[in-house]
């Protein structure tokens, strides 16, 4: 076991997290679910997420009967949508390929949808204490501070340096303990802006403590300037207080989920509204503009209420489009800014 290893695994038996709910019981189903919801989002984020969802879904084959809308909804607010469809469709993959369980091999674990490298070996390590490496966020900051590996993570050549310690310091035996704990510290001591360097169990050995570079280590992404794009979000409402919702296709931002239709303008969104219904008496309202922040550009929203539409007979519920009370469509996978719409809506009906 490496000099790494052995407080580390000390540290966590005395301060480590112990009764996160995916650890008990810590089946392989709840290690992976609760992987891939931890990927880009904290765990106090998580857990609300991680109930609500195994107490509707157990085990992966109740995951992979769902249907998308169910695993949408259950997903609805957690943001980074494609997690759920890469997970829905690997359940689905291993009802086909692997008699309805994560298979213990590393290469078929990391071929499924939305698990790579890093999240294959935590659901090893974690589930069947097998030797296998993470790299998660968390890890690669302990690594590199630990180390004093200079360049952004992200980076293919500081990346690879960043395995090859990973998996020198990853023990034989628990090595699920061992990747557990190594988050931990992650998480708790060895944090992003102000490390508690005096709890740190390894940090006789930290390059960065000893050269005082833990400001600096791991070394940030150059920092990008995200473009702003427009759009009209069209809250078509009809005399009965139904909204009108279109699901996302494959591609873009929200794919899969239920949404309100979009418009580069005013003009674009009544002429889709006429498509859809008689808007000839319609009482029209300009909502609150808001800005949401996608990973790659700033989406600058500006709702518009048509109120009291009647929609045309021939444009009836289709699987892209349906008509819906605010209330109801809640029960649906919503983006988040979309669902706070429709609750203002079902608070204030017309």
């Amino acid at each position: 076991m490496s000099a790494i290893a052995r407080p580390l695994l000390r540290w966590h038996a005395r301060h480590g997290r112990h009764d996160l709910p995916w650890q008990q019981p810590r089946t392989p189903y709840r290690v992976w679910l609760s992987e891939v919801m931890l990927q880009q989002t904290q765990v106090a984020t998580v857990i609300p997420y991680f109930r609500r969802f195994v107490a509707a879904l157990p085990d992966l084959p109740a995951l992979a009967a769902a249907d998308s809308d169910q695993v949408f909804a259950l997903w609805s607010g957690l943001g980074y949508y494609r997690r759920a469809r890469f997970l829905h469709a690997a359940a689905r993959l291993c009802v086909e390929r692997h008699h309805g369980e994560l298979p213990r091999d590393f290469d078929a674990l990391a071929a499924l949808p939305g698990i790579g490298r890093s999240t294959a070996g935590a659901i090893l390590a974690q589930a069947w204490d097998l030797p296998f490496t993470i790299l998660d966020g968390n890890v690669k900051r302990v690594l590199a501070r630990l180390h004093g590996v200079h360049g952004w993570p992200g980076d293919a050549a500081v990346g690879r340096e960043l395995w090859a310690l990973a998996e020198r310091h990853t023990p034989r035996r628990r090595a699920g303990d061992y990747a557990q704990a190594i988050m931990d510290l992650g998480a708790t001591v060895c944090l992003p802006r102000t490390p508690r360097c005096a709890d740190c169990p390894l940090a006789a050995l930290c390059v960065a403590l000893r050269e005082g570079l833990t400001a600096q280590l791991p070394q940030a992404r150059a920092a990008k300037v995200l473009p702003q794009r427009h759009a009209v979000l069209l809250l078509l409402r009809d005399r009965s207080g139904r909204i009108l919702l279109e699901r996302r296709d494959g591609a873009g931002v929200w794919s899969g989920l239920w949404s309100l239709p979009h418009a580069d303008d005013a003009a674009a969104a009544r002429a889709l509204a006429a498509r859809h219904a008689m808007i000839d008496t319609v009482r029209e309202q300009a909502l609150p503009s808001f800005r949401h922040t996608f990973s790659h550009y700033h989406l600058q929203a500006s709702p518009l209420l048509l109120d009291g539409a009647e929609p045309h007979r021939a444009v009836a519920d289709a699987p892209t489009w349906r008509w819906s009370l605010p209330h109801d469509a809640l029960a649906f996978g919503l983006p988040a800014p979309v669902r706070r719409l429709l609750i203002q809506l079902s608070e204030n009906p017309a």
